[in-house]
């Protein structure tokens, strides 16, 4: 899966620094694009040094290099360098490359989300000792937001309900959906499913979890079982198609960067 980047590993501990010649420095767009020189099949950011950029932000350690970000891009883009989505990046690079744009992603959106205070509308400022922005008027404090979700497999006996988005991602996917107030994780499985579906569930079982910066996600992964009838109804609104799907017929996805495609492929290989 995406983070699954070993023997390098993510060092997500606050440091209150400045960036040194060569250190990554993130930059990225008021959209959300990450400049990036994608040439020869992989991708590779600029560095301290080679780009004029503004109010560095220190994000995090990865494979034994520091990434800062630069919240307001770079007036002149280094030759080759151009900016790139998210989304596009995925069918360009993987490791710890693509795992620490995520990541740097899910933080951008936070800092792009929270240049105000919620509480009084003053302009927010970094907090000296941790990653959190605090309001100089009010005192509010604002922490970066983590959205849970679940991602479900659904078994009947030799076959598991796959669906497809009816926007958005193109390849087979299966029930997904965020964790709502009030709501277990559990209880989040049962009512995406129905919803999603029309299946009742039972059986419910905890596989893995995973961090998904695109969506400001973690992901936890569930697989259960068809609760009595097993027609399928399914909205329309949200899903191309859903159906079930025999174990040796499943089609998996291109990469093997999500939990999705990790639960459908242990599904097929028979190794729950």
């Amino acid at each position: 899966m995406i983070q699954d980047i070993y023997p390098s590993r993510l060092d997500n501990s606050f440091a209150p620094c400045q960036p040194s010649e060569g250190d990554v420095l993130l930059c990225f767009d008021a959209e959300g694009r990450l400049l990036a020189d994608a040439a020869d099949g992989q991708a590779a950011f600029t560095r301290f040094g080679n780009v004029e950029a503004g109010n560095a932000v220190y994000l995090f350690c990865c494979g034994g290099e520091r990434y800062f970000m630069s919240p307001d891009g770079t007036a002149e883009p280094p030759e080759g360098f151009e900016y790139y989505t998210i989304r596009e990046l995925r069918r360009l690079c993987g490791g710890e490359t693509l795992f620490a744009a995520f990541t740097a992603y899910h933080l951008w959106k936070w800092y792009a989300d929270n240049r105000f205070c919620g509480r009084c509308g003053g302009s927010m400022a970094a907090h000296p000792r941790e990653r959190a922005l605090v309001c100089p008027e009010c005192g509010n404090v604002v922490y970066p937001r983590i959205n849970p979700a679940v991602i479900v497999g659904v078994i009947k006996g030799d076959c598991l309900l796959v669906t497809r988005y009816k926007r958005g991602y193109a390849h087979n996917a299966l029930v997904a959906g965020f964790t709502e107030i009030g709501e277990t994780l559990e209880q989040t499985v049962e009512r995406e499913v129905m919803e999603e579906t029309g299946i009742r569930v039972r059986d419910i079982r905890y596989y893995k979890s995973q961090p998904w910066g695109m969506a400001q996600d973690i992901l936890a992964g569930f697989f259960c079982e068809a609760d009595g009838d097993d027609e399928i109804r399914m909205d329309e609104g949200e899903l191309k198609y859903a159906c079930w799907v025999s174990r040796g017929d499943i089609e998996l996805q291109p990469d093997d960067l999500s939990l999705t495609n990790e639960m459908m492929r242990v599904f097929k290989e028979n190794k729950l």
